[in-house]
């Protein structure tokens, strides 16, 4: 028993050393004596096998590389935050939430917004057991091995607590140049953004390579109910925990402070380590932030200020057309290289022809190009014409396949009509099919993609089903190892795909993750979607509330042209038939459903982003099974008499408030 005591105290020690060395930057032993710890730890399991812990400082690495990420369902999922890069837009910000408290004026805190990666962690009775990606803020990837390389995060708090909180994965500036310069040393191609990199790093397949990229950790919100009544006493908890989070806050209680504050942080965002895109602002007080609520996608307590954009002069080189998924003709300038926002840019976006002739650009001018956050960079003006300028010159047939373009009525972009048979629009449509936010085969990159569709082995997004190994090594660059890495990984894609990741794979107009969501949480499975005809599907995605008659419609017509069908019934006879989760609704509304009527004191808009972050579901019509309707002033007598027919109970404004605060009524 002394040994096995003996044994966790060095854990624990090694552990303090760590949070010390990488969390408060300010170690406390040498490294020759961190050293001999790690050794004596390393003697004691060797000897005694038996005695190693999970949360032991060994077992950050260790584990066999995985095929595949599975899928994480989380019951509360992570919001977006609204963005502003105005300070107009703040004050009416703040202003909203004044109303919002009924006249209160709440003290806000203001952190920098780091240009991370978004994670989840889970603690249970104090040691780490899970960590997933952010992904579309209700599905996220598991990466609990590669976090656990991360020597910022605790693998056992200070107390036994269950908890999960969230944070951001970065890498700083420097930990970024170091390994950069390293791969350049290797003959690798150099990253573009400590961001991207962060991202990349963290879909390692294999732990171990994981360990060798130098990421960081921070933390900053604790899901569901913690110990504390404002955000900073929240921040204190966690720290006490062993959990790093930021020094870098501040508090301030008017608007002028918070004007100011916000201001000071765009003049010193560039003496952090790491890179920081904005600030972000909160309501201190816990019980404010339930009070003001959310909507569907971000909380109405919170905001995200962008720094404003960064601009650049470069010169014009050339202009390329690139075809686009489906079938827009994009100009892409090539300029002179020139730093912008911490990287180097050789491209900018024109977006349509139109623009060329607005700005009145040729090959050789010199120009203003900008970028904001994770904007693409983009032309603004021609600062400079030069003498030999070169004209642009407009395709007027597909760079990809020769069809003459054509320009839709009230459209400004050209357009390939030719949607099953240009070979551009095909590959780029795999590609998108492949997409890690849709059925997220890896190892298909566009060079691959290209091969095959020129190749003749793929037509449509089903043949990736019919693919073999040997087929595969007959291509360029592809070995018999890389063939079978992605012949597994298109196999996998069947077991770990969501109906609502599939839907958002073909492509579908104007359907994005949440009405991609909303589809499938309504079929439930491909079969049921598409048995239904074009026309029902319409009508049912009409009953969605917000979905609109454009968007409905456009569904409703993808599923009517017979290709799209052909393909999908050829999906379903290669297996790739996926469901979607049933995601468990929590909060005081869970299993009600609520229709709302008449005029209220708020827009309905706002009343069901109510309902469903109190976990109730909306219902735009008085249907069986609908608990309550709550009817406000000038109700008309169709939904009265429906709720009376269905047995569903009507209330008042008032009733609806007590509801949401989980009383009875």
């Amino acid at each position: 028993m002394d040994a096995r005591a003996d044994y966790e105290r060095l854990c624990r020690e090694i552990l303090e050393h760590d949070r010390r060395y990488y969390v408060e930057n300010d170690p406390t032993v040498a490294d020759v004596e961190y050293d001999r710890l790690f050794a004596r730890l390393r003697a004691l399991e060797a000897e005694h096998p038996d005695f190693i812990v999970p949360w032991s400082p060994t077992q950050r690495v260790g584990a066999l590389p995985v095929s595949a990420f599975p899928k994480v369902v989380r019951a509360v999922p992570m919001l977006s935050l609204d963005n502003t890069y105005d300070e107009n837009e703040l004050t009416a910000f703040y202003e909203r939430l004044v109303r919002g408290l009924g006249g209160a004026r709440p003290a806000l805190v203001v952190e920098p917004k780091i240009d991370g990666i978004g994670i989840e962690l889970k603690y249970d009775a104090g040691e780490f057991v899970l960590g997933a990606t952010r992904g579309d803020g209700t599905i996220g990837e598991d990466v609990t091995q590669n976090l656990r390389t991360i020597r910022a995060l605790p693998l056992k708090l200070t107390r036994p607590v269950s908890v999960e909180v969230r944070g951001e994965v970065y890498m700083e500036r420097a930990g970024f140049e170091k390994i950069n310069a390293e791969r350049v040393r290797a003959g690798e191609e150099p990253w573009k953004n400590p961001r991207n990199s962060t991202g990349g790093s963290l879909k390692l397949l294999d732990p171990r390579e994981a360990a060798r990229r130098p990421m960081k950790l921070l933390t900053y919100e604790v899901v569901g109910d913690g110990p504390a009544k404002t955000h900073f006493e929240l921040l204190a908890w966690m720290k006490q925990l062993g959990l790093p989070v930021s020094t870098e806050i501040a508090r301030v209680e008017t608007l002028p402070e918070l004007l100011s504050a916000v201001e000071g942080w765009a003049d010193r965002r560039m003496e952090l380590p790491f890179a920081v895109d904005g600030v972000v602002i909160k309501v201190d007080e816990i019980a404010q932030r339930r009070e003001l609520g959310a909507t569907s996608r971000a909380p109405r307590w919170a905001i995200a200020y962008k720094f404003p954009a960064e601009q650049a002069t470069t010169r014009l080189l050339q202009v390329d057309w690139n075809v686009g998924r489906t079938g827009a003709i994009t100009p892409l300038g090539h300029f002179e290289p020139v730093e912008l926002g911490g990287t180097t840019v050789k491209r900018a976006s024109f977006f349509n022809a139109n623009q060329i002739r607005r700005l009145d650009v040729a090959v050789g001018d010199r120009v203003l190009i900008e970028k904001a956050g994770e904007i693409i960079p983009y032309v603004i003006t021609v600062m400079e014409r030069a003498h030999n300028r070169r004209p642009i010159e407009v395709p007027a047939n597909c760079p990809s396949c020769g069809t003459p373009l054509v320009r839709e009525e009230e459209q400004v972009a050209l357009y390939c009509p030719n949607t099953f048979g240009c070979p551009v629009q095909k590959a780029r449509s795999i590609e998108f099919f492949s997409h890690r936010d849709a059925m997220n085969i890896e190892h298909l990159g566009p060079s691959l993609v290209a091969q095959l569709v020129e190749r003749g082995l793929i037509g449509d997004v089903a043949d990736l089903y019919d693919l073999t190994a040997e087929q595969l090594v007959e291509l360029e660059r592809v070995g018999p190892k890389s063939a079978e890495n992605v012949i597994q990984a298109i196999a996998h894609s069947k077991k770990t795909a969501t109906l609502s990741r599939l839907l958002i794979g073909l492509g579908m107009p104007g359907i994005g993750e949440v009405w991609a969501r909303a589809i499938a949480e309504h079929y439930q499975s491909l079969p049921k979607l598409i048995a239904a005809t074009p026309e029902e599907i319409e009508k049912t995605l009409l009953e969605i509330h917000g979905f609109g008659d454009e968007r409905a419609s456009a569904v409703a017509r993808f599923f009517a042209e017979p290709r799209h069908r052909e393909v999908l019934e050829k999906l379903i006879a290669r297996g790739v038939s996926p469901s979607e989760p049933k995601i468990e609704r929590s909060g005081p509304l869970a299993g009600l459903r609520l229709c709302v009527t008449g005029t209220l004191s708020r827009p309905r808009s706002e009343i069901q982003a109510e309902i469903e972050s109190a976990g109730g579901v909306f219902d735009k019509t008085v249907k069986k099974g609908t608990h309550y309707l709550v009817a406000g002033a000038d109700v008309g007598a169709t939904k009265l008499n429906d709720a009376q027919k269905k047995g569903t109970r009507v209330i008042d404004e008032a009733a609806f408030e007590r509801l949401l605060r989980g009383e009875a009524i």
